[in-house]
């Protein structure tokens, strides 16, 4: 089709303003789904549930508003020493092994990261036990510390040391969990140390050396510098991993001895499962999480680079 001036008439095309496919959306649909059905709506549950006297052995489903975190705060209320009692035994083990998940993988990795025979295998190794469930690791952590027929105790007898009740005492039970836990998860830190290590210029080591700076001096100027961001992850990561430990004490200890290995996770599983009280479990759950969030974000601003 001509014009007057003999061009032809551009055709008409649909812009992209008017253009919307569906395609996108049906490549995100099964993740914001599977994110609405897991996450979004069972955390909105959980907070009406903890606003609610949530008892299956009862009829109804009482409104109690928010009776149920106050009764956290009260010490004349059935719940406010487990709770807290649990929260002060998750505080401990958070403070006995972040150190040890955090510097152990990191030592590990500065290992890995050195050239030699069968590295791949060692850190193949290293990494291995963390793909273990945590019923493998209770139950293979239970035989070797059994207090009569554990492998462990069998060795010290064996030296004159005479057996040790690991399970059963404090604070033997701390270092028994302690001990699997660090067995079972610096794989994870160490991967992720070892991948910021092979991201650091091996240009500064280089003119570093060239300066006349040693191991320590290369270590305290370039290492720990150019992780500070891996540092973060691994520091917060490891945190809130160890806050909800759980399955190590419930396995090995059952929380004993008396509630000296209890900890807020259990004392909520308890509280929910086995007492049926939801809407106080669900009150423990938040206020942990309110607790969780506020160090996070603590950590994360005493440990940024200032400028």
């Amino acid at each position: 089709m001509a014009t007057v001036t003999g061009r032809p008439a551009a055709i008409s095309r649909p812009t992209l303003r008017h253009y919307r496919p569906i395609t996108p959306y049906l490549f995100v649909a099964p993740f914001v789904i599977l994110l609405l059905a897991f996450l979004v709506f069972p955390a909105v549950f959980g907070i009406w549930i903890s606003l609610h006297n949530w008892d299956f052995m009862l009829p109804g489903k009482p409104w109690v508003g928010l009776q149920n975190y106050k009764d956290l705060f009260d010490s004349t209320s059935v719940i406010f020493h487990p709770f807290w009692n649990g929260m002060k035994n998750t505080f401990l083990f958070v403070l006995i092994s972040v150190p040890f998940l955090v510097s152990i993988p990191l030592l590990l990795s500065l290992l890995l990261n050195k050239k030699f025979p069968g590295r791949t295998f060692f850190r193949a190794i290293i990494f291995t036990p963390f793909v273990l469930g945590v019923a493998v690791v209770g139950v293979l952590f239970g035989y070797l510390f059994d207090p009569e027929v554990g492998v462990v105790n069998g060795i010290l007898s064996g030296l004159g040391i005479g057996k040790i009740a690991w399970l059963t005492s404090q604070p033997q039970a701390w270092i028994t969990i302690l001990i699997c836990t660090v067995w079972w998860t610096i794989g994870f830190n160490a991967v992720i140390f070892l991948a910021g290590l092979q991201s650091l210029s091996q240009e500064l080591y280089e003119a570093a050396e060239l300066d006349g700076a040693g191991r320590w001096g290369k270590f305290r100027h370039i290492t720990i510098p150019g992780l500070r961001n891996v540092f973060i992850f691994v520091l917060i990561t490891t945190v809130l991993a160890s806050a909800n430990l759980f399955g190590q004490p419930y396995l090995l200890t059952h929380g004993g001895p008396g509630d000296s290995t209890t900890t807020a996770i259990m004392a909520m599983t308890n509280e929910g499962l086995r007492g049926f009280r939801m809407g106080t479990a669900a009150a423990m759950s938040y206020l942990l999480a309110i607790v969780l969030g506020l160090v996070s974000v603590a950590n994360f601003l005493l440990m940024r680079e200032r400028k």
